[in-house]
């Protein structure tokens, strides 16, 4: 299964990120997780098919309408398996 990893870097706290990224992630079908990082930025994991997580990724680069993002970084890696669901952990 394919996965991503993506730390998105700009004004991304306090800007409703963490559920922008939760309601993306439904629409598409991905799971995962996504989490606010002490240096200010957002992570992001998501486990899915390759199409929606492109689709994902691109998502997290433009981020919600409050949202700056300077800076989108992405990791990909082949999963195993996946979590249940999308959920924040931090």
């Amino acid at each position: 299964m394919r996965a991503v990893r993506v730390v998105v870097s700009g004004r991304v706290q306090g800007v409703g990120f963490r559920a922008f990224v939760i309601r993306r992630a439904g629409e598409l079908g991905v799971a995962g997780w996504v989490r606010n990082r002490p240096d200010g930025a957002v992570e992001a994991e998501a486990f899915g098919r390759e199409p929606e997580l492109l689709r994902f990724v691109e998502a997290l680069r433009v981020g919600p309408g409050h949202a700056r993002v300077e800076r989108a970084a992405e990791e990909w890696f082949e999963s195993a398996g996946a979590p249940d669901g999308f959920r924040v952990t931090g």
